[in-house]
């Protein structure tokens, strides 16, 4: 198995994706989600070598959120849901990896393809949790809060999403940038972005429109990202129009907390 995704067999898993029925949230509230907490506190702490033993707090917090209709919960909660259900899986992935000697998810069978849960009846695998529900909901931040396993990703929020999610997303997208996730070079006048925005960078500047399947225009790009910059570097970036580079995509295997 090739340690980078075969770009033909994303797009085909993203393309099934789109059958999941469509996030309709029309309650209120969120579901309490200390269970998950337990987990990000434990690998803060001693990292990934302690997600083997949390795998049966993972699959419990998996199969109480397999009880629950997300759909009855608020527009917030039902995102918070999809988010951490889909990074409970995520972690659940880099323990089989970690356990086995794996350098990477991507040794995984199935890792993002095969079936993770069952939701109101439906049985859905993490792409189709990503693709056919996070997306939907139409907020380009989830780019910065969904995690993967692996060195590029963005890292592990400590807590799990919740009521203050507004907020949580903003604090994502600030971190995932000052983590690696933009990097400015004034000296050449280039902006170097994470790979995750070449592939999603239409999420960003046509949100109303996700989840979106065309490239987008760097410049544009680059002046959305500016937001959750520092005032100084986005400054920078919206006023010189730097030269967009996008950065290699590391798929090492990898799990840690901001």
């Amino acid at each position: 198995m090739a340690d980078q995704p075969n770009p033909i067999a994303v797009a085909i898993s993203i393309l099934r994706a789109r059958r999941a029925r469509r996030p309709d949230p029309s309650g209120a509230g969120t579901i309490e989600s200390t269970d998950l907490g337990g987990v990000l506190e434990t690998l803060r702490s001693g990292g990934i070598a302690t997600l083997p033993d949390e795998r049966e707090r993972l699959y419990g917090f998996r199969n109480r959120m397999q009880a629950a209709d997300p759909d009855a919960l608020s527009h917030d909660g039902a995102l918070a849901f999809w988010l951490n259900l889909y990074n409970a899986g995520a972690l659940a992935a880099a323990s089989d990896a970690f356990e086995s000697g794996a350098t990477t998810v991507l040794r995984v069978p199935g890792v993002f393809d095969a079936p993770w849960a069952t939701v109101a009846g439906e049985l859905l695998s993490l792409n189709d949790i990503e693709h056919g529900k996070i997306r939907r909901f139409k907020d380009p931040r989830i780019h910065g809060a969904l995690v993967c396993g692996s060195v590029s990703c963005p890292t592990l929020r400590y807590e799990p999403f919740g009521e203050n999610l507004d907020d949580q997303l903003d604090d994502q997208m600030r971190s995932f940038l000052a983590g690696g996730g933009a990097a400015i070079d004034r000296t050449s006048g280039t902006l170097r972005l994470s790979r995750i925005f070449l592939w999603y960078g239409g999420d960003f500047t046509r949100p109303h429109r996700m989840p979106t399947w065309l490239p987008t225009g760097k410049k544009n790009l680059s002046r959305v990202i500016a937001g959750w910059l520092p005032d100084e570097d986005a400054e920078w970036v919206v006023g010189s129009s730097p030269k967009v580079e996008y950065a290699p995509y590391n798929w090492g295997l990898a799990c840690s907390i901001a």
